[in-house]
């Protein structure tokens, strides 16, 4: 049955998604090691608790492929994985490129700037949804970054990307005369 407050509707990842291999896992585990071992030499043990629980989100967050959900634009607001948001509440918003995949963010109005990310599997939803989002919200093409966003990329640069696994090319040794 079609809703007729649907505006539009489409299907993705709840969120952008990489499979990544062993060489990350390495690194979390290895910053966690030496994050723990400075805050063991110092006797604040108990920050030992946030630090690994931060490396199991981590974790789990890389090995684990996001659900899809379904992400509807009507004519009231955005609903997505299960809530809502009004145009009212809303400001602004803009595309960002992440793991190959176009991301949708929505800010909402001051003083909360609530962020809502939404993921577009292709670039014919990117070009309908700026053409639908811009009746109700203000499109930036270049956002204003804040400091935390700024520290985010920079992390996020320090993470090592997943090297292709090159055959590895026997070295025979050339035949000699005899």
């Amino acid at each position: 049955m079609d809703n007729p407050q649907v505006v539009f509707l489409w299907k993705a990842p709840l969120r952008p998604y990489k499979k990544r291999g062993r060489m990350v896992l390495r690194f979390y585990i290895a910053v966690s090691l030496v994050l723990s071992l400075i805050v063991f030499f110092f006797g604040d043990k108990i920050l030992l608790i946030p630090i690994w629980s931060l490396m199991f989100l981590f974790y789990v967050l890389t090995i684990t492929p996001p659900p899809e959900v379904e992400n509807k634009i009507t004519h009231f607001g955005i609903e997505t994985a299960g809530i809502t948001l009004r145009w009212e509440a809303l400001s602004h918003f803009y595309f960002k490129k992440r793991f190959g995949f176009n991301v949708l963010t929505i800010v909402s109005q001051p003083p909360y700037f609530y962020h809502a990310y939404l993921v577009l599997p292709n670039e014919e939803i990117k070009k309908k949804l700026v053409l639908i989002l811009s009746d109700h919200l203000v499109y930036q093409e270049k956002p204003r970054r804040a400091f935390t966003d700024k520290m985010v990329d920079w992390l996020s640069g320090l993470i090592p990307d997943d090297e292709e696994e090159t055959p590895i090319v026997s070295k025979k040794p050339l035949a000699s005369p005899l």
